[in-house]
């Protein structure tokens, strides 16, 4: 009788197959992300505390991750900025070739980051199209910090376009409209009344193009200049240990680069979980 009840009370899912589905998705999860993370923190482990801590804090190793991260929030910061007026200029005007520009943002992903190291380097080194122009106002830009910045707004910026898009086409314009029937300026309206709509996606493309650009190495090599404790890049500096068959400081610097990247992924998330709650998203 109990049992017979207990079937009754259990509501059948509207979705069948959740149990096979979670299941997949955690074994999926399980081989492609976590064990590889797990056996590089393994690996780094070998070294024992003081070992991981001598090559974590090293000069070398502490300039590369400080340009690393420092570039990469740069770049991400300009993104969100940048990146938010490409959609509203995409989603908001009607105007001769806006399909081509549109389809135009979607490059670095489709370019290899070679490639796109290679003609950043070509138009902004001293001799380039644009590195000439600069050169003579005393702005470098190639084999400098400013350079990689360069390269990692390059790449991240589709990540914010894409993000903020799908809110701008959702948005309801009768906010607008009834924003402005109730006196509220064009800059009141879009800072006060549309602003705190978009926050969430704007968090969430911030925190992807930040994610890219921590880890980038193709297109940030050639125009980095790769000088230690200067343009030296912390994906440069792993590939370099491993190289000179030092594997286990190799992965003593990829687990340093995990631990802040996480935390910094969680702050991120945190503000947009309190962005959501407080403005009802």
């Amino acid at each position: 009788m109990a049992g017979a009840r207990g079937l009754a009370l259990k509501r059948p899912s509207a979705i069948p197959g959740f149990g096979l589905a979670l299941g997949f998705t955690l074994t999926y999860l399980s081989l492609i992300v976590l064990v590889p993370l797990c056996a590089l923190v393994l690996k780094s482990a070998q070294l024992g505390v003081g070992g991981f801590l001598d090559v974590v804090t090293g000069p070398r190793t502490l300039a590369a991750l400080r340009l690393s991260f420092l570039t990469a929030l740069v770049a991400a910061l300009v993104n969100a900025v940048f990146g938010v007026v490409i959609a509203w200029v995409l989603i908001r005007y009607r105007f001769p070739g806006r399909r081509l520009l549109d389809a135009f943002v979607d490059l670095p992903f489709a370019l290899p980051t070679a490639v796109a190291g290679i003609a950043l380097t070509a138009l902004y080194a001293p001799n380039g199209w644009i590195g000439s122009l600069l050169e003579p106002l005393g702005i470098k830009v190639a084999y400098t910090p400013l350079g990689i910045t360069v390269a990692l707004i390059f790449i991240g910026l589709p990540f914010v376009v894409r993000t903020v898009q799908p809110v701008l086409e959702e948005f309801d314009r009768e906010l607008e409209e009834a924003s402005a029937t109730l006196g509220a300026n064009r800059r009141q309206t879009v800072f006060l009344v549309m602003l705190p709509t978009l926050m969430p996606a704007i968090l969430t493309g911030f925190a992807l193009a930040l994610a890219r650009a921590v880890g980038e190495y193709g297109s940030v090599i050639f125009i980095a200049g790769n000088m230690p404790f200067y343009s030296e890049i912390a994906p440069l500096l792993i590939i370099i240990r491993l190289e000179e068959f030092g594997y286990a400081q190799a992965a003593a610097i990829g687990t340093a680069m995990l631990l802040i990247s996480f935390l910094i992924l969680l702050f991120v998330h945190l503000i947009q979980a309190w962005s959501r709650k407080r403005f009802g998203q």
